[in-house]
């Protein structure tokens, strides 16, 4: 006898660590919101992307998130990629489509793009970005679609993966001197569980010039955006860039010609 097949559709993030994670919390809120009693969406916790492909296949899934540390470890592992996941060098969100192909997209420039511009603060002159993972390269991508000249901040910018990355030291310097500054948190510091950890060692710096957007959202305020609050800083956390990352993914996933490249 035949055994019977799944018909669920099963969605997942996959990642190294994801206790900090909500966004099972969000997809689970959403398919009760519209009555899919057939989706799922799971935390898959991977020490390596060793055997994706036959998890992805052993676990019928249609569709997957990624964080860190494989928004740019998966790249050799996908059948194909949209242009802007190109351009990126990142992707956050595979669809499966027939014969088990593996399509990389990044929604996390358009999410970052779309939470900046409604937060409705004027677009400075000078933008940071700490870190060179995945969400930094998205949000240095989202920054130069919308003309803010940005560059990458590193603890070790000589042997950092993206180009013309700048030390922390030369980092302060420039916000000392910049007229109106964004400045985002692309790195893990400050995640839980290391809610007392911050990427930026000079607190007194912030100002009311400085927009600081820190990408973590799990806790939010993280201790990064408290030093900027006291100082007259308006601060942003990651909550809403995760949920509109999450509703494009969504649209990704249920439109799979689209997604199809």
């Amino acid at each position: 006898m035949q055994p019977l097949m799944d018909k669920r559709r099963h969605y997942a993030l996959v990642g190294r660590s994801l206790g900090h994670s909500w966004s099972q919390r969000w997809f689970e809120a959403m398919f009760l919101r519209q009555g899919l009693s057939d989706c799922s969406y799971s935390l898959c916790e991977m020490p390596s992307l060793d055997g994706l492909r036959r998890w992805v296949a052993d676990g019928h899934i249609c569709g997957f998130n990624v964080t860190v540390p494989y928004k740019v470890a998966i790249l050799p592992l996908l059948d194909a990629m949209s242009d802007d996941a190109r351009a990126i060098g990142a992707v956050n969100c595979v669809c499966v489509t027939s014969g088990d192909r593996l399509v990389g997209h990044n929604t996390d420039w358009r999410a970052f793009s779309e939470s900046l511009l409604s937060c409705g603060t004027p677009l400075p002159s000078t933008a940071l970005v700490l870190g060179s993972g995945g969400a930094a390269r998205a949000v240095a991508y989202a920054l130069g679609r919308l003309g803010v000249e940005s560059c990458f901040v590193s603890r070790t910018p000589g042997s950092c993966p993206v180009p013309d990355a700048i030390s922390y030291d030369d980092a302060r310097r420039r916000a000392a001197a910049a007229p109106s500054l964004l400045f985002v948190n692309a790195t893990p510091v400050g995640m839980w569980p290391d809610v007392d950890a911050s990427p930026w060692p000079w607190p007194d710096d912030f100002s009311s010039r400085w927009t600081v957007y820190d990408l973590t959202y799990n806790p939010s305020p993280t201790l990064l955006m408290r030093h900027a609050a006291a100082r007259g800083a308006t601060v942003h956390d990651g909550l809403d860039m995760l949920h509109r990352q999450a509703a494009l993914g969504w649209q990704l996933w249920q439109n799979p010609s689209a997604a199809a490249l």
